[in-house]
């Protein structure tokens, strides 16, 4: 049994990750929180950057290898933004709806195209990195939220072609095809063989 420290202080993450890690090799893997407060400065100028930082600090605080990711809404109509301050970009996700739909009210609907992406660095004990896995999904912004499921922007983020949200997915549908599950998967692939 591999022990990972995973690098995160939210509670969906953990559940979405071990949902996920349950389709792939439940046997042999097992992700444990960080013990305390976990809340190291995010303050990288990319995906990769911050989720080096959340990881090193993982395992240098559990002795362990740790897997942290960093992930983003990335909104072409607004540059890019929320991007790497997708967690900060409002107080809550409530305002964080609010506040997106505010900026792209006079956005066409065929202008409206986002991305999810997901950055996921495996750090050594000693702070190497091991290996990082990126994972993207497209889909568009839409006009009012829709859904029960999923946390964040998943009830205005519609995937082409599904006619759904994020929020309006099972947890096994996301898990299927998610930014996370996209560089999850391939993460597990790597730790299994190494």
């Amino acid at each position: 049994m591999i022990k990972i420290a995973l690098g995160t202080s939210n509670p969906h993450k953990l559940e979405e990750i071990n949902d996920m890690l349950a389709e792939f090799h439940p046997e042999s893997i097992e992700f444990v929180l960080v013990n305390g407060d976990f809340n190291p400065e995010e303050n990288g100028k990319t995906f990769e950057e911050n989720s080096f930082i959340k990881a090193k600090e993982a395992a240098k605080i559990m002795g362990i290898p740790a897997l942290a990711d960093d992930t983003g809404l990335c909104v072409e109509a607004l540059d890019g933004r929320p991007g790497i301050h997708s967690a900060r970009y409002a107080p809550d996700q409530k305002s964080k709806i609010e506040k997106l739909l505010e900026e792209m009210k006079d956005v066409p609907e065929e202008k409206r195209q986002a991305y999810f992406i997901c950055t996921m660095t495996l750090v050594a004990p000693d702070g190497q990195i091991l290996h990082t896995q990126t994972g993207r999904i497209d889909g568009y912004i839409g006009t009012s939220p829709s859904g029960e499921h999923g946390f964040g922007y998943d009830p205005l983020f519609f995937i082409p072609g599904l006619n759904k949200t994020m929020a309006d997915m099972t947890l096994k549908e996301k898990n299927t095809l998610s930014h996370r599950a996209r560089a999850l998967k391939p993460m597990i692939e790597w730790i299994t063989k190494n």
